[in-house]
């Protein structure tokens, strides 16, 4: 009898955690940018492809996005381990590499091919401070405690299962480490983005808040894009 009632507790317990990670998601018809799966009232965009490449490297990128700026925003010193999360064709990577010359860049995607763009740059640049990390749907693949900042570059709003993989984002960054989210501005019309690729910083906290990040600020100097510094929460 005490065996058939433990069996019963058991797959009851199951159960609720399985009905729990169901009901992380939701699943319906959106926007055709989306795909059709939904968190916390937000739907998931597509991720952009290596077909795009070209447009993470357009020549007006810097006049858009002021990206000098945003490095700048990240006080970056000399010693600092950072990962670029989908850091794409090595736009930010390769700019954080000449400041962080002590420390190291991982450069994190989940595209083979973004991955072997950046090892050419490495190749062709001399390049060895930057260490090419290959993560999946649901982690960055990044040593627990081993980076000071984090950078993740309109990239969010396109992760399919963001809460595995903030999970795997939080356990790499280092107690007093700070996580960069930048997402073009959703308040603003005239940012000229697809609204599924857009955020708004209210939504973006209260995902953020999930997962155990507070914002610490968020500076507001780049055309298109929020700047948004989370830490750990206390």
């Amino acid at each position: 009898m005490k065996t058939k009632t433990f069996i019963a507790l058991l797959f009851t317990a199951f159960s609720f955690v399985l009905g729990a990670q169901e009901t992380t998601y939701t699943f319906k018809k959106g926007d055709y940018s989306g795909i059709g799966k939904w968190y916390m009232g937000r739907e998931i965009a597509h991720v952009m492809g290596y077909q795009g490449m070209s447009w993470l490297e357009r020549s007006q990128r810097e006049e858009e996005e002021n990206s000098a700026l945003l490095l700048k925003n990240m006080r970056i010193r000399p010693e600092d381990d950072i990962a670029d999360i989908g850091a794409g064709s090595g736009y930010h990577v390769f700019q954080m590499a000449e400041m962080a010359i002590d420390g190291t860049i991982y450069a994190v995607d989940i595209q083979e091919e973004m991955l072997l763009a950046m090892k050419k740059k490495m190749e062709t640049n001399a390049v060895n401070n930057v260490k090419l990390v290959r993560g999946d749907e649901k982690t960055v693949n990044l040593e627990e405690n081993s980076v000071d900042k984090i950078l993740i570059v309109d990239v969010y709003h396109e992760m399919s299962d963001p809460v595995a993989m903030m999970r795997s984002i939080k356990k790499a960054l280092r107690p007093r480490g700070q996580l960069y989210l930048i997402e073009y501005r959703a308040e603003d019309p005239e940012v000229p983005i697809k609204r599924l690729h857009k955020m708004t910083e209210e939504q973006a906290v209260k995902e953020m808040a999930t997962f155990g990040f507070r914002l610490k600020e968020n500076i507001n100097n780049l055309p298109w894009q929020h700047c948004m510094v989370f830490v750990k929460g206390i």
